[in-house]
């Protein structure tokens, strides 16, 4: 049977109760050659494809699956079951893999990268290194990633005076000091005078809040130099990691030297003494199921 090519509208029509950009709970509604089409259980007229070759096993009408929804190389809205490195809303940093005439494109951990707009750089990105973006939707409803993030970074945050926190380089104004994304969330800046020769732009940050600004809440932060200066760089290469995934990491010294140098680019016995190190600083905590990253400072 022949499948019907719908206009963008027809599709954004089939799928208005989907959400762009999000992980939602779908349900298999039918299941055709090409693969199941997942609906909304609110509004079980509206459809999505699934490919075939992400379909778990045994799964039947009626299934209910946790999908993220974004627009596939031909800009279909589509389903997935893998969770990308970022969401809608969300700030993380990500890895530029490939530049092109329209902007780079960027892996977040789905088979189509995601586009950086030449419009929405900050500064000349290169292939390789990492940038922390913002995903938001563009005017054609596609998402895309931006390096001006400050507008969207909040003001009013959890943290007191005395807290340690973590934080990612995302600028460095030399009149002004570093600008800072607290948890990838708050504003945060470490004065011109507390800068150091090891802060600079994509390092991660581990600073006590020395003040909260009376006019607007933002936060001044003093970085913990001596503790970040001691840690190795296989150690930062974790915490890295850790900060894009949330927090935790299924890894531990139970995991096999092969796994180790694909996901982290180095030997196991590099990676035990890494985390050896991280968990006298106490920057971290182990379990059965891998590595926690301890946010605060004692």
């Amino acid at each position: 049977m022949q499948v019907p090519i719908l206009t963008i509208a027809e599709r954004e029509a089939h799928t208005t109760m989907i959400e762009i950009g999000k992980i939602q709970t779908l349900v298999i509604d039918h299941v055709s050659k090409i693969g199941p089409y997942l609906a909304d259980p609110g509004d079980p007229g509206k459809t999505i494809l699934l490919p075939g070759k992400e379909m778990p096993k045994n799964a039947r009408a009626g299934d209910e699956l946790e999908a993220f929804v974004y627009r596939d190389s031909s800009d279909r809205p589509i389903a997935t079951l893998r969770r990308p490195k970022i969401l809608l809303g969300e700030m993380k940093p990500l890895k530029v893999g490939s530049i092109t005439k329209v902007g780079a494109f960027m892996d977040w951990g789905l088979e189509k990268d995601l586009l950086l707009p030449y419009h929405e750089q900050t500064a000349k990105v290169q292939i390789g290194r990492e940038y922390l973006v913002f995903l938001y939707l563009d005017k054609s409803r596609r998402l895309c990633a931006t390096m001006k993030v400050y507008n969207e970074l909040k003001s009013e945050s959890p943290y007191k005076e005395g807290d340690w926190v973590d934080g990612y380089v995302y600028q460095i104004n030399p009149e002004l000091g570093a600008f800072v994304a607290v948890n990838y969330q708050y504003h945060g800046l470490i004065p011109k005078k507390e800068l150091g020769d090891d802060i600079h732009c994509g390092n991660l940050v581990h600073a006590r809040v020395s003040e909260i600004r009376k006019r607007d809440g933002k936060l001044t932060l003093s970085p913990n130099k001596k503790g970040y200066k001691e840690i190795p760089s296989d150690a930062k290469i974790i915490l890295r990691r850790l900060e894009k995934e949330g927090g935790f990491l299924p890894f531990n010294d139970k995991t096999p030297p092969a796994v180790i140098m694909r996901e982290f680019g180095i030997s196991k016995a590099a990676f035990k003494r890494a985390v050896g190190h991280l968990l006298k600083i106490r920057r971290i905590t182990l379990t059965r199921e891998g590595m926690q990253q301890v946010k605060k400072g004692h």
